[in-house]
């Protein structure tokens, strides 16, 4: 960030460029978020309730931060005439310094490709940028400029800050004498923002957005030119409330209060334990994935409260990684009021909490899932994959997190795109024993396996696998109400009574018919295989690729590559389907050298059906040329 000077003097002027990611955060607010402009009130609500909540816990150390003025709060004042709008609270304040940092730059890792990703197309913008969370840049949508004087807890009237800026890229910032601590934001409301400034419309948009934050919000009194405030909102923090209470509504706007959202929450779990430890909790399941679900560093966590006094943001000591999109707010009332992150990491009651928090999200989970599932599968398409985390993470609740599971199959239909594993079971056939399933690099690749194609002949319904996650989950999982998952490209099948005994008879006959082939090819491919065997895999295909239970697949050894680990050699089984075209063919080549080749150009196909990169490609390519020459050989005209 530019400034004009380097050391100024105290009071002096400055100007500042915003950060590159503030400056399009601000461009896509301006132009995308037409149909949220009332949101801007939420937003700098929701920081003046911060900022109130963290001078009450930094008063628990310092009490003398709130002697002289103990009573915290939040005041709106309009003023028509002037088509301004302005939001005080006596929080924490800022310094110089901080509000540079803070009205200058976003601190979030990810951000700059999070935008990257929204260039151009306004339309997403406005449906996406609720992910990010607006903060105090929402006063632009309204605003065509935004003045903040502010004034750090504890520091001298002459340390008060002045920060203000039009959103033209730059923004001004200078030292004053302010009497009060706090922070005032001032928005001088653009020509079509102006009914902003009617009290009225503030007033209805306070308890729309902000009914149930902690602190009382006030306003003038109605009809009275005097100086005297009212409280126009309810001011009692809503998850202390009575569920009985508490109208749906609520709740959706409370958490829209809280993830800084537009959309609905998918679902809710208000909560109070009473007994050996008491503590409140309220848990939502967003609607929609944040941009930075996947970044491992990005902020995640519940709101902690204790007795009622906010603690910290992003508390994520409290539920596990695999439900890092749970949002809400814990309260307890055992932990102490100078808790930290170090604290709450070996703190025994942290982890009590967390076990009953991870119980209440699977229950609503559960619930969502039974009884709504249109609603579920929404919340599968946007965290799905991370929930499979926890599959491997948490083996205390694995068997909670496996009926929450869903899979693409070869049974899919355009109104069940997905089944989970309680449905497969349940339609087993008779004598199945396996929950067969196949991994592969897309849904298509894994639908075209040839590894699969007798199991689909059968009427065997397969699980299809594509995320990158799967092979690791798959890894974690033995069985399912008794039936053990079975990886339909490794070993044996295991089809047991499936197979019937005209099945046996032709695959025995078969055997014996290509012994002599089945060692030529051995002897052609050599190292490269650990055996060549007639496939009871195999329909359409005519050669595929078969991992030993224990073999590493190819996309956990390129893992082990990129993490500079050596991956151990693995020498498949190659599995012949003896009655296709081309196997046939290859038995009649006589010419060793020929039939070596087609030998290995048969590999190198199963290789790449299977998704596996093949070592020597130009080499694969000059034996399938040589094929297509001698093919075409016999029917070009004579010289």
């Amino acid at each position: 960030m530019a400034s004009t000077t380097d050391t100024p003097a105290a009071g002096a002027r400055e100007t500042h460029g915003f950060q590159a990611e503030v400056r399009e955060l601000l461009r896509l607010m301006i132009h995308s978020l037409y149909s949220h402009r009332e949101i801007f009130l939420r937003e700098l609500i929701s920081n003046a309730s911060d900022a109130c909540d963290r001078l009450r816990f930094a008063a628990i150390a310092d009490s003398a931060l709130l002697a002289q003025d103990p009573e915290l709060g939040i005041r709106i004042d309009a003023d028509a005439g002037a088509g301004t709008v302005t939001i005080t609270d006596n929080g924490i304040g800022m310094t110089r310094a901080e509000a540079i940092a803070n009205l200058g730059t976003i601190a979030r890792s990810g951000t700059r490709e999070f935008f990257r990703s929204l260039s151009g197309d306004e339309q997403k913008a406005s449906a996406l940028i609720g992910q990010f969370g607006v903060g105090f840049y929402s006063a632009f949508i309204v605003a065509e400029r935004v003045e903040v004087r502010s004034r750090k807890a504890g520091a001298a009237a002459e340390e008060g800050v002045r920060w203000e800026s039009g959103a033209d890229g730059d923004f001004t910032v200078e030292t004053v004498t302010l009497p009060e601590r706090g922070t005032a934001v001032t928005l001088h409301l653009k020509a079509d923002a102006k009914e902003f400034a009617d009290a009225f419309r503030l007033r209805s948009l306070i308890r729309r957005y902000s009914d149930h934050i902690g602190f009382p919000v006030r306003m003038r009194k109605e009809g009275e030119a005097s100086l005297e405030y009212e409280v126009v909102n309810q001011a009692k923090a809503l998850w202390t409330l009575p569920r009985s209470e508490i109208p749906a509504e609520d709740y959706k706007q409370f958490y829209q209060y809280v993830a800084h959202d537009f959309t609905d929450p998918l679902a809710w779990s208000h909560n109070k334990v009473e007994g050996k430890r008491e503590y409140t909790s309220l848990l939502y399941v967003p609607a929609r994935a944040p941009f930075d679900l996947w970044q491992r560093d990005a902020a995640r966590g519940l709101k902690l409260y204790v007795r009622r006094v906010f603690i910290m943001d992003d508390a994520e000591q409290f539920l596990p990684l695999y439900l890092r999109f749970v949002k809400g707010v814990v309260d307890s009332s055992d932990l102490p009021l100078n808790v930290s992150r170090e604290i709450l990491q070996q703190d025994p009651e942290v982890e009590a909490i967390r076990a009953g928090l991870t119980k209440r999200v699977l229950d609503l989970l559960g619930r969502l899932a039974k009884d709504e599932p249109d609603k579920y599968a929404t919340f599968w398409k946007e965290f799905g994959a991370v929930l499979k985390e926890g599959v491997a993470q948490d083996q205390a609740n694995q068997a909670a997190i496996l009926p929450l599971l869903r899979f693409a199959s070869t049974r899919e239909s355009h109104d069940t795109p997905t089944v989970s594993l309680a449905e497969y079971v349940a339609r087993m056939q008779p004598g199945q024993e396996r929950i067969y399933y196949v991994i592969a690099e897309s849904l298509a690749a894994a639908r075209g396996s040839p590894a699969i194609e007798r199991l689909k002949e059968r009427g065997l319904e397969v699980l299809l696998l594509a995320e990158r996650i799967d092979e690791w989950i798959m890894g974690q999982l033995d069985a399912f109400e008794g039936k053990r998952f079975k990886d339909a490209t490794r070993g044996d099948l295991g089809l047991g009574t499936l197979a019937s005994a005209a099945d046996r008879t032709q695959y025995d006959a078969e055997l014996k018919e290509s012994k002599g082939l089945l060692k030529r090819i051995k002897d052609a491919l050599g190292e490269r295989v650990t055996e060549v065997r007639v496939s009871e895999r195999l329909k359409e295909s005519p050669a595929c690729l078969v991992l030993g239970e224990n073999d590493l697949t190819e996309q956990m050894r390129r893992i082990l590559a990129a993490t500079g680990q050596k991956a151990p050699e693995v020498h498949p089984v190659f599995e012949i389907n003896v009655g296709h075209p081309l196997v046939k063919y290859l038995d009649a080549v006589s010419n060793p050298a020929e039939f070596t080749e087609l030998a290995q150009l048969l590999f190198d196909q199963a290789a790449l059906a299977e998704g596996t990169p093949l070592a020597n490609a130009p080499e694969y390519v000059q034996r399938l040329n040589r094929l297509l020459v001698r093919l075409a050989a016999p029917a070009a005209p004579a010289a």
